[in-house]
């Protein structure tokens, strides 16, 4: 689980899982869990407490337990996150954390009263900045009434939220539209349907609600289809009826390496996270590369290569930039990303953090390349996208819009019985674009898995790649 709460990954699934894991007392009924055993680390110069540059976040360190707090103007929830320190501050002071023996967050100072802290699988950081101590908001259990859950949850989108004016919803009438709903016999359903009739005009794919962790809503772009084991199972019939043998499966299934008929290469990639179960980011990024290893062994034969993340719900955006730096032989910006950072003005954000794709030290094809796109190309598979923009020579994408939502999922935990999903960032291209709401267009618009086709075993966007590749000839 990445820090902040956050997951590449749309749906439901990440915030019952952030409930799952999430953390120290606060709210009653809410699970106290435990931070890396071993015994207790000596003090270093990160010990206090913190706030972050946007993300509504308070973290303390104290005595080598790391605690998030999810801070609102007029809330503070603790424990969406804890962690323990792994090992020992390295001489800048870096300090890794995790759960267990294995860490993924680096904190590291910058001077005295300022830090940066860095999750393995994500790209960029967040900058934090030191509290004289605990806000007196944090040192109190939050209330779990239903109006202050519903204050709660309305006060997380309306400092967090970017989007609101790009969707055309007033987020302060829709406060007033339900809040009057709202007493001290309003029972969990109706908080449910309230929740749910708020978010649901918002049609993001990054908002998403849980209960007692089960996940009850997430949203979607409408006019997209949603992606299921039947649509993958037909797809990839569809798919194998072109390919020249069959797919060599890596990460559980999730990548596939194939070759299509003429010399051109073909990698699907059906997400960017668990391709080991429970594995740290440096075992997902060790299997992807035993894939990409597999598909470049003999590259200098390769006339083009075909990428499918069409049926790409997200995960790491740190493991789509390793695939881009498989592509390239010199170094690109890829993207910047910025979030928003103050509750009173939705347009004001943290400077942009440029990330750039850098040549990797592994076989490489700097040949022409066609991407496969679609609606349910969510998440990290539309930051990978975006990596690919810049790429020279350039990539030819084919297929449909994405699904249009490039920001980490903000998981907020608002009781014990409840935990919300948004985005607060934006990913902007080179001069300053955002594809947030509609996706990223394709350059050549075709069909992607309609009924007909998958009926027939056709695969139009298929079809297309390796002709612009030359694979026909």
């Amino acid at each position: 689980m990445r820090f902040r709460g956050t997951a590449r990954a749309a749906g439901v699934t990440a915030v019952a899982l952030a409930v799952t894991i999430g953390v120290t007392t606060g709210v009653a009924g809410t699970a106290l869990a435990a931070p890396a055993s071993g015994a207790q680390p000596a003090a270093n110069r990160l010990e206090g407490a913190w706030r972050s540059d946007g993300y509504g976040m308070v973290l303390t360190i104290d005595h080598g337990r790391l605690t998030t707090y999810s801070v609102t103007s007029g809330s503070c929830v603790p424990g969406f996150f804890t962690a323990g320190q792994v090992g020992s501050p390295g001489r800048d002071g870096a300090t890794r954390y995790g759960r267990g023996a294995t860490a993924d967050i680096t904190v590291t100072p910058q001077g005295r009263d300022r830090a940066a802290l860095k999750a393995d699988d994500s790209a960029g950081s967040t900058h934090l900045e030191r509290l004289p101590g605990l806000p007196a908001l944090c040192t109190t259990p939050a209330p779990g009434d239903p109006l202050s859950v519903f204050d709660r949850f309305w006060e997380t989108f309306e400092e967090n939220y970017p989007f609101f004016a790009a969707k055309g919803i007033d987020w302060h009438a829709v406060r007033d539209q339900y809040r009057p709903q709202i007493g001290p016999q309003t029972t969990d359903d109706d908080l449910q349907r309230i929740f749910t009739a708020m978010m649901e005009p918002l049609h993001d794919a990054h908002t998403s609600l849980a209960r007692d962790l089960h996940g009850v809503f997430f949203g979607l772009r409408p006019g997209t289809q949603e992606e299921t084991p039947e649509l993958a199972k037909r797809a990839g019939k569809a798919v194998a009826a072109q390919l020249v043998g069959p797919e060599r499966m890596f990460g559980g299934g999730k990548l596939g390496v194939g070759e299509l008929p003429g010399g051109i290469g073909y990698l699907r990639v059906g997400s960017f996270d668990d391709y080991v179960e429970d594995g740290s980011y440096q075992q997902q990024a060790a299997e992807l590369d035993r894939a990409l290893d597999a598909l470049l062994a003999g590259s200098a034969g390769l006339r083009g290569l075909v990428i499918d993340v069409r049926l790409n719900g997200g995960g790491s955006d740190e493991l789509g930039l390793r695939i881009a730096a498989r592509l390239t032989d010199r170094p690109y910006p890829a993207y910047t990303k910025r979030a928003r950072n103050d509750p009173a003005d939705p347009s004001r954000f943290t400077r942009p953090q440029p990330i750039t794709v850098r040549p990797a030290a592994a076989p490489r094809f700097t040949g022409p390349v066609a991407l496969l796109t679609a609606g349910t190309t969510v998440s990290a598979g539309e930051t990978f996208t975006m990596a690919l923009m810049e790429r020279s020579p350039r990539v030819t994408r084919i297929g449909e819009n994405t699904q249009g939502v490039f920001s980490d999922v903000m998981i907020r935990l608002l009781s014990a019985h409840w935990a919300v999903g948004l985005p607060n960032e934006e990913f902007l291209t080179r001069d300053g674009r955002t594809f947030d709401g509609p996706g990223i267009p394709p350059q050549v618009p075709t069909p992607v898995f309609t009924e007909k086709e998958l009926d027939t075993l056709k695969d139009s966007a298929l079809t297309t790649a390796r002709r612009l590749l030359g694979g026909d000839r």
